[in-house]
């Protein structure tokens, strides 16, 4: 190892789970700043059909997680302040709900995409692992006069994902079964109060579970004591969200996309829309507002290429019959397990993006035909009910 990738390694850190992934023999790999598991002993393609079939369990710990506490003690006044700097309804978020949201920028791209909860007395966001410190500092920005913002530092997050993943949890946590889809609750998992929420990123019914740092081992060795358990890295991680048709940050969305090119117009309410009861008030809020009703000249679709060949990111989009120049681009691209062949997603202007038109990807020089799909690529398997 040369003295410079010495001391880039050494810069990384590292999750509470660390000791575990080099224990079970992982393959680590830099990401957002952290030496996270690209896989474990059952490879990639495995351990994405694994998750499909069985539970996956994924350290999700370098993501951050930030306490929003108004400084009247009353969760309403920190949902009234988040509102101004995010186009979703807080005020409307019940006790024990969690909700997606999008924090904006004055031109109206996004900041970061992130989940809010509701926990009675503050709420929790989940946001992505390279933008927390921005994040936290945007947030501090805002809304310190009447809030504190408080990052946990010394907490891990771990997400169970598929099908059996609340009989897996149910053993240690029996309460579990009475969540819906985006409850949030506070349980004790083996002596330790976590924030549980039935939530993830694959499209699979599951839990995103915030422990106590000195005690993620355990609960990630007990969780794994179910057969149906296994770890899972960050490569099925992202072919998992790819098929289920989910952005991620700095690929799919950032600040130069607004939320509705990315088509995540379901993300703002209509509370918050022209005429409604709490319109705009958000960053960007007229860029926004007024793509809502005009529409966008571009935006995020499905992309199913012909053949097996996966088109990944970075592949320019052509028209089937000329411009000769790029009209679009490919953001997120790979082979999906679950599907049976590749999937892509991309952006291409409004003409070009009805369901099933065709377009082609230059991949080697060569343009091959691509096939415009809704998304998701697979069904979503969340408990509603």
């Amino acid at each position: 190892m040369s003295g410079d990738s010495l001391a880039n390694s050494q810069a990384l850190k590292r999750t509470p789970l660390h000791g575990l992934h080099e224990d079970l023999g992982a393959r680590m790999v830099p990401f957002a700043g952290y030496e996270i598991p690209l896989h474990f002993a059952l490879g990639v393609l495995a351990e994405h059909l694994h998750t499909r079939a069985a539970a996956g369990l994924f350290d999700v710990s370098h993501m951050g997680q930030i306490a929003v506490r108004s400084h009247s003690g009353e969760v309403l006044d920190a949902a009234r302040a988040l509102e101004r700097l995010i186009p979703a309804d807080i005020l409307g978020l019940a006790t024990g709900r969690q909700r997606y949201a999008l924090l904006t920028s004055e031109r109206g791209g996004i900041v970061d995409d992130l989940m809010v909860a509701n926990l009675g007395d503050h709420l929790l966001l989940v946001v992505n692992a390279a933008r927390k410190l921005i994040d936290a500092e945007h947030l501090r920005a805002s809304l310190s006069g009447t809030c504190d913002i408080i990052p946990f530092e010394q907490r891990a997050l771990m997400a169970l994902q598929g099908p059996k993943a609340e009989a897996a949890l149910k053993r240690l946590a029996p309460e579990c079964v009475m969540m819906r889809f985006l409850d949030v609750r506070r349980l004790t998992i083996m002596g330790m109060e976590c924030v549980v929420s039935r939530s993830g990123y694959t499209g699979e019914d599951g839990f995103e579970i915030s422990t106590p740092a000195d005690g993620a081992r355990e609960i990630a060795e007990g969780l794994l004591e179910d057969e149906a358990v296994a770890l899972i890295g960050l490569g099925a991680r992202d072919s998992l969200r790819l098929e289920a048709g989910l952005c991620l940050y700095g690929s799919d969305i950032d600040e130069t996309t607004t939320p509705v090119e990315a088509a995540l117009t379901w993300a703002v309410p209509k509370v918050r829309r022209r005429r409604g009861s709490r319109e705009g008030g958000f960053p960007g809020a007229a860029t926004i507002l007024e793509q809502l009703e005009t529409g966008a000249q571009r935006r995020r679709v499905g992309l199913r290429p012909e053949g097996r060949a996966p088109v990944r990111a970075g592949t320019p989009l052509f028209g089937a019959e000329g411009p000769d120049e790029a009209i679009g681009g490919v953001t997120s691209g790979g082979y999906g397990p679950s599907v049976g062949a590749p999937v892509s997603m991309g952006y291409l202007p409004m003409d070009f993006c009805s369901p099933r038109t065709q377009v082609l990807a230059e991949v080697r020089g060569r343009r091959l035909p691509v096939t415009v799909s809704c998304l998701p690529f697979i069904a979503s398997q969340h408990k509603r009910g």
